[in-house]
């Protein structure tokens, strides 16, 4: 059989223990997993040393520093187009996105191999609310930015990137390296014409007794993608005309076509 051409990346800044769980349950839905260890100073990056000495389907990469997310992710497809990936899964460490999809997300990606897979939320009673409306501001904005690109959610981090397109997109910006990486980068993508489906997932929001971390700060982040919007608006609108010409010639997004 061909050698996999498609890895799931994991980027993990002081996860906690949890981030073992999600390793191991990537681990039992795909090979192989990628973990970019961000700078960790809660001594996660020894226990996945460990585990990755156990497991030859398992590799971990540990940065000196912190970069952010989209830094991690980035360092990451570097090296998978040094080796040959042409796509990669992302998913967040501390266990809020479902392992047990990662299969029909490949699969998804393997049937429209130009296009992003984007995983679209379904919330539990226990996502915080002020989370739940405020990204709905964020996905507006997003269809704004695309003039109707078909995005289903631009904050959620479980789907799979056709790699090449996105590391070109990524070194010709400075931005994207933090909590802006995940909506900037559809939205850039999108910019130049890769198609988008949407496929629902179920989110989890965990609780610190069950080991839940959240690294995002309310003023500082907000702040952050405030300043990402502003310039992709600047940025959409002399694409406009070239948006609304591609959204008229094009079949209708295959967002719209494939639900689950």
């Amino acid at each position: 059989m061909p050698r996999e051409t498609r890895l799931v990346l994991i980027p993990s800044y002081n996860t906690g223990a949890r981030v073992l769980q999600t390793v191991r349950e990537a681990r039992a839905a795909w090979t192989p997993v990628w973990v970019v260890v961000d700078g960790s100073t809660d001594g996660t990056d020894a226990l996945l040393l460990e585990e990755a000495a156990r497991d030859p389907g398992l590799e971990v990469v540990v940065l000196p520093r912190n970069g952010g997310k989209g830094g991690a992710v980035l360092h990451g497809l570097r090296e998978a187009t040094r080796r040959g990936f042409t796509h990669a899964l992302t998913m967040d460490a501390d266990g809020q996105h479902p392992a047990d999809r990662i299969g029909a997300m490949m699969e998804a990606s393997r049937t429209a191999p130009e296009a992003m897979i984007l995983g679209r939320p379904v919330f539990g009673p226990e996502a915080p609310r002020i989370r739940v409306q405020g990204r709905r501001i964020s996905n507006w904005l997003a269809q704004v930015q695309t003039a109707g690109g078909g995005i289903g959610d631009c904050l959620f981090g479980f789907r799979v990137y056709p790699v090449a397109p996105l590391v070109a997109v990524m070194e010709r910006h400075r931005w994207m390296r933090r909590f802006d990486f995940d909506p900037e980068a559809v939205v850039r993508l999108c910019w130049r014409g890769l198609p988008v489906v949407n496929l629902p997932v179920p989110c989890r929001y965990l609780s610190k007794e069950e080991g839940g971390v959240s690294h995002f700060h309310y003023a500082r982040d907000n702040l952050l993608l405030t300043w990402m919007h502003t310039r992709l608006v600047l940025g959409m609108l002399p694409r406009l005309p070239a948006l609304l010409w591609r959204r008229r010639a094009s079949p209708p997004p295959l967002a719209a076509t494939r639900r689950r």
